[in-house]
């Protein structure tokens, strides 16, 4: 072999490799998930303006497959907080969707009223999505408020808490 043929090698090498068929370019597929510390951090900005509200709650922050990362629960919230966050958490996860939004859905009568019946989906405001550079990346679910709309206005703060270090 010449010295002049290891070029020649190279560029045909490298023409075969671009030219690969798009299957093969598609075969690993690059994810973002959030850090255990940006999960704390979330959720302890939620806990923090569910007391600023009154309210004694437990939030969950879960991963982009729905696995628990981080769960706080305030001294005198229901001992059903913990489970209902954490559902809310997975569910929004799961569908891709706010839990309040999955509400008006999945009525009775309503073609997705089915939903509520599955295993671990828990249907009651308190449940977003948490995404970053347009990818979902986990979910935070809140539970204790008087209301779905409370339980979202913490969740909603634990989002905005972070945000900055999400939009990266």
């Amino acid at each position: 072999m010449t010295r002049h043929s290891i070029p020649a090698i190279a560029m045909i090498a490298g023409a075969l490799l671009t030219t690969m068929p798009a299957g093969a370019q598609d075969a690993l597929v690059v994810t973002k998930s959030l850090s255990p510390e940006l999960a704390l951090d979330s959720a302890k900005a939620a806990l923090a303006e569910c007391r600023k509200q009154g309210f004694q709650v437990a939030v969950a922050v879960v991963d982009r497959t729905g696995l628990p990362q981080v769960m706080l629960r305030d001294r005198f919230a229901g001992a059903h907080s913990p489970s209902t966050a954490t559902g809310k958490a997975w569910t929004a996860v799961s569908f891709k969707t706010s839990t309040t939004d999955l509400q008006a859905i999945t009525k009775p009568g309503m073609p997705q009223s089915g939903l509520r019946d599955l295993p671990n989906v828990v249907v009651l405001g308190g449940g977003l999505i948490i995404e970053a550079g347009g990818s979902l990346v986990g979910g935070i679910g809140v539970s204790g408020a008087p209301g779905g709309d409370a339980d979202d206005s913490c969740a909603k703060a634990g989002i905005e808490a972070i945000r900055d270090r999400l939009d990266f």
